[in-house]
């Protein structure tokens, strides 16, 4: 919709002149009930010169000539009606005035009105024509139906509409509420709730549909983004006014529905910037520092300016990728990247006593549950026997943060993979005992683009044509984002107490059929689900907490929880391995007591955390 500039300058000021000019006239009929005779013509002259005048100067001097208001908008016919107003009042006053008024003093009162109809009517067809001219048409745009007719909806309808290169032609709103059902925005009605979407799909021939309920929760995100593609339409999203820029949304707001508008709720954002000092100038060491997560651990890290940041893997090429991704080079010749394997005791041992970390974040970890199944003597060897070669090793050496990186499958574990990590946590509950360091665990779910994770074997399914293995149709999983998984961990090291498990509320669990169906969308292909039954050890649906434990002990921050979990001495565990052997050993020693949680008190010197963002 354009300013008033680009059309002759003339035209609007003629055209408000000769709205007094009719005015007066038609005024003054009325009042002589419509006998012609009984006008004075030359008082009608004079009255009507004096008008234009004034018209004229009062219109300069507001500013309505000048294109400073979008032609016909609500600001533009405020001001016409002050000027009109001020301009009747004027006339009034001067006809008044005179000795022998020009015509009955009630014409100038009538012609006001008259003379803001005619103009307001010229401006508002201007404008009709504007916005028919810009509606874009169904040949070039794309047709669509909006979720939402509240606020947001309704803005963006009116910016589809005002825009020929906008591409998007809404033909239908959709909304729940059953006070929206018939109404009209620009024209475009709102045709029925959610159950109604195939429905007005094939009714309007639409090809996609927009999400325009920035607050909505992602549950209804899942369901209406579900039946939408069952219809056969594209999904985009708008997203939250709080990541925009300004208090109003438009057309080139709307984006493509991401993964993580699945999550159950918006991502966590801590500022571990406020929280991890104790980074600073220190030895950090990190344990499978080429994984999804040590990775993004070593990267977030040294932006906080380590004295030394030690990166441990026993994959060469895992550790070539991170230096270089966080140097820019990697000549693999660095004291920084350490080879190693967590299972060589003795080797841990000395990496340890030679470079004396500080802080040290255990991500190394076998993690494939159906690989564990397989081969449980290998979760024994590294996912608990290296975590105790780590956990000695740093106690050894005096380090004063130990975070240890756990699952959501070790709560109440049904797998060898979360019985192994089940462990591991308990080990270091039992560590953290004798420690002179805070040594604790972080629990968290499926990390969202981890290597191995069920987005990552979507997407090579995907890209190979299909089939997209399911185990089950039902089958639901926390998830997390990389981001949050690190600030997690980093959070874990400043406000985490001996010994305790931290948990990050990750809201409401996610069907992986969702997932699958949600990565065709954004892949813009499609491919056949297959459902292949769940494996030996997997649940149906995860826990975050085992039985017993307290969820909502949240001192600190209200996305975390802190939990305990029972002791376990390496000389018990060592007992029952070396009789019944490490396969029936991962079973027993997760077969535990309920435990009562403790207090827990905050670190020395660590404040309540604000509420996540």
């Amino acid at each position: 919709m354009g300013f008033i500039r680009p059309a002759p300058k003339l035209i609007m000021p003629g055209w408000d002149s000769m709205a007094w000019a009719v005015g007066l006239l038609m005024s003054y009929w009325f009042r002589t009930e419509f006998d012609a005779t009984q006008i004075d013509l030359p008082g009608l002259l004079r009255i009507s010169v004096v008008a234009i005048g004034v018209q004229l100067a009062v219109g300069i001097w507001f500013h309505i000539y000048r294109g400073r208001y979008w032609i016909g908008s609500i600001d533009e016919a405020l001001n016409l009606a002050r000027v009109t107003g001020l301009v009747g009042v004027l006339v009034f006053a001067l006809d008044s005035l005179v000795a022998h008024p020009w015509v009955p003093r009630s014409v100038p009162l009538t012609a006001t009105l008259i003379a803001l109809s005619i103009a307001g009517a010229a401006r508002l067809i201007v404008r009709l024509y504007q916005e028919h001219q810009a509606r874009p048409t169904s040949i070039a745009a794309q047709r669509v139906i909006i979720f939402g007719a509240g606020a947001a909806g309704q803005q963006l309808v009116r910016s589809m509409l005002s825009d020929t290169a906008s591409g998007y032609l809404p033909v239908a709103l959709i909304d729940d509420a059953p006070k929206a059902r018939g109404k009209r925005v620009a024209g475009v009605s709102v045709l029925g709730g959610r159950e109604s979407i195939g429905e007005v799909a094939r009714a309007t021939k639409a090809h996609l549909l927009v999400f325009a309920v920035p607050s909505a929760s992602a549950p209804i995100v899942r369901e209406v983004s579900r039946a939408a593609i069952d219809s056969g339409l594209g999904v985009k999203v708008l997203p939250p006014l709080s990541e925009l820029f300004r208090p109003w949304v438009g057309f080139s707001d709307v984006r493509n529905l991401d993964i993580l508008d699945l999550l159950g709720r918006r991502q966590v954002d801590t500022d571990i910037a406020a929280i991890a000092g104790y980074l600073a100038n220190r030895k950090v060491l990190v344990t499978g520092a080429g994984g999804s997560i040590g990775s993004e651990l070593c990267r977030q890290i040294h932006e906080f300016g380590p004295a030394e940041l030690m990166m441990l893997d026993r994959d060469e090429s895992a550790l070539h990728g991170v230096q270089l991704s966080i140097y820019g080079s990697a000549l693999l010749d660095s004291p920084d990247v350490i080879l190693a394997d967590i299972r060589d005791a003795e080797a841990v041992k000395e990496i340890f006593n030679a470079r004396k970390p500080d802080v040290v974040f255990h991500a190394a970890a076998l993690k494939h549950l159906p690989m564990l199944e397989q081969y449980p003597v290998e979760a024994w060897k590294t996912n608990v026997l290296g975590t105790l070669h780590v956990l000695e090793a740093a106690r050894a050496a005096g380090v004063t943060k130990f975070v240890n990186i756990s699952t959501d499958k070790a709560a109440n574990p049904t797998s060898m993979l979360g019985r192994s990590k089940r462990i591991g946590e308990r080990l270091v509950a039992e560590a953290a005992d004798g420690a002179s360091g805070t040594f604790l665990s972080v629990r968290f779910g499926n990390v969202l683009g981890s290597r191995g994770s069920v987005l990552t074997t979507f997407a090579e399914q995907l890209a190979h044509g299909g089939p997209i293995t399911v185990t089950h149709p039902d089958v639901t999983r926390f998830f997390m984002t990389i981001p949050e998984a690190v600030q997690l961990v980093i959070q874990a090291g400043a406000i985490g107490s001996p010994g305790e498990v931290l948990v990050l509320d990750m809201g409401a669990p996610v069907r992986i059929i969702d997932v699958a169906r949600q990565l065709m969308e954004l892949a813009g292909r499609s491919a056949r689900i297959v459902y292949t039954g769940l494996r030996e050890g997997e649940k149906l649906h995860e826990e975050l907490f085992g039985d017993g434990e307290d969820r909502d002990r949240r001192p600190l921050h209200p996305a975390v929880s802190h939990v305990s979990v029972p002791l376990l001495t390496p000389m018990q565990m060592f007992d029952i391995e070396s009789v019944i052997g490490p396969s029936k050993a991962l079973v027993e020693l997760t077969t535990e007591p309920v435990l009562a949680v403790p207090d827990l008190l905050p670190p020395p010197g660590i404040a309540a955390l604000a509420p996540p963002s």
